[in-house]
């Protein structure tokens, strides 16, 4: 019994190397989505259209910053694995691959959705009786975009840094210049949604501006301590990639790519199924996500440190190491995200409450809360398979499982019970969390049979 309990955990000395990676994700990313959450709640103070066509506008840009993550990904996992390695250069032939796609996804997300923002804003707006202005939900969400769209090349700038650090270790400048930004973002939200200390009162376009602005001195910070510390020392001298190298991370990372696009893609469709069900749906579903997103940090922070950490390993051959670091990791994650479900379901009732909307928007959120604190540990678990499969270089499998599956599986059965039933938005969002089931089971038999257990860089 003993040896068995073994299996599942580590030292001392592996939880505080653990958690040395883990907890600056978790504080950077926490205090963002605190912050996000704090902006949120403000604009919701204003109104629900306010508060739906800001969340509506969110969620679309959320696909680009997905295509973004993905194909960051794709070359951070041969990143990670030059570092284990101890090759230099390949770091840096590594970096210049994502700035070169970094500013071509951007130029193309700021062209489509300067082109397509209003239709794309109407896909998810349904009159359905139950209150609230559609063409005013509309406009504040025309406007919030206008400006979104501006911040978009410092968001790539502080990704394409950030990601790079933290896949050589280095997790803590990434954090501050988080927390820097943030608290930018969270003054000047104040100072120009509403109009205090003689700034102008600007509703949703002055929350686009605070974001934006905090962008940039994220970008700012992040950039000139990279340089000042010569992180990446002679990275600009040319913008060439080996054509080996360059296709190796094609054909490595462009399943990463694609899988990202779909499955941001699916959630945009999940959640304009959701939509179908009116305002107070679109309402309550954005007040569920600002709270469930912030506990869910946890466990996704956790899942980054799995494909950190075992892809070094991977990059100098400690398969065994490997395999059990995995393990442990996996199921301390597990363990965390039980614990973390009890807290959120306790804030179920009390956090719709800061939202200026009507009561049954506000019941609505309080069962979807609910649902999702259930759910909870399912979502630690494959999120954490999905960073497993790509710590390897699997990414083709990490396709197939992600974005095929939210096609295969979540989306069919979102757009059958939002179209040909008059189930609600509640229960729609339960049975999609039902279908996740079977993801965690798929996960756990790719990761038993250790098909991502390689090296990608040994030449």
């Amino acid at each position: 019994m003993k040896k068995s309990l073994e299996r599942y955990f580590g030292t001392k000395a592996f939880y505080k190397m653990l958690l040395a990676v883990a907890i600056p994700i978790m504080v950077q990313q926490g205090f963002t989505n605190f912050v996000s959450m704090l902006d949120n709640i403000m604009v919701g103070r204003v109104g629900t259209e306010q508060m739906s066509g800001v969340a509506i506008v969110n969620q679309i840009i959320f696909v680009y910053n997905l295509c973004l993550f993905g194909g960051l990904s794709g070359v951070g996992i041969f990143t990670a694995q030059f570092f284990g390695k101890g090759d230099k250069e390949g770091i840096r032939n590594a970096f210049r691959f994502k700035l070169m796609l970094g500013f071509g996804l951007t130029a193309l997300a700021i062209a489509a959705l300067s082109i397509f923002s209003e239709p794309l804003i109407i896909q998810f707006l349904h009159d359905t009786g139950d209150g609230g202005s559609l063409e005013a939900t509309l406009a504040y969400g025309r406007q919030y975009m206008s400006v979104m769209l501006l911040g978009l090349p410092a968001f790539m700038m502080v990704q394409v840094y950030s990601s790079t650090l933290r896949e050589c270790g280095e997790t803590i400048i990434p954090m501050k210049s988080g927390i820097a930004a943030v608290l930018v973002n969270l003054v000047f939200n104040y100072l120009l949604i509403y109009g205090k200390l003689g700034f102008p009162q600007l509703g949703v376009t002055g929350a686009a501006i605070a974001t934006v602005m905090s962008r940039y001195v994220e970008a700012a910070i992040v950039m000139v301590w990279t340089h000042r510390h010569k992180f990446v020392v002679g990275v600009y001298r040319s913008m060439k990639v080996p054509k080996q190298l360059a296709k190796r991370i094609i054909r490595t990372g462009f399943p990463l790519l694609l899988n990202e696009t779909l499955w941001s893609a699916g959630v945009a469709i999940l959640t304009q199924c959701y939509s179908t069900r009116g305002l107070n749906a679109v309402a309550a579903y954005n007040i569920s996500n600002t709270l469930t997103t912030l506990f869910n940090v946890v466990f996704i922070a956790m899942g980054n440190s799995v494909g950190i950490i075992v892809g070094r390993l991977l990059g100098c051959g400690r398969m065994d190491e490997a395999v059990e670091t995995n393990r442990k990791i996996i199921f301390f994650d597990v363990l965390l995200a039980s614990g973390i479900a009890l807290v959120l379901a306790s804030f179920s009732s009390v956090f719709p409450l800061a939202f200026n909307t009507n009561e049954q928007a506000r019941m609505v959120a309080r069962n979807l809360i609910l649902t999702a604190s259930l759910f909870m540990p399912f979502s630690a678990f494959k999120n954490a398979s999905y960073f497993t499969l790509r710590s390897g270089g699997r990414t083709l499998i990490t396709f197939l499982f992600d974005g095929g599956f939210i096609w295969v599986v979540s989306v069919p059965i979102a757009f059958l019970l939002s179209r040909f039933t008059s189930a609600s938005v509640v229960v729609i969002f339960a049975c999609v969390q039902l279908g996740d089931i079977l993801k965690c089971i798929l996960g756990y038999v790719l990761i038993k049979k250790r098909i991502w257990l390689r090296t990608i860089v040994s030449d």
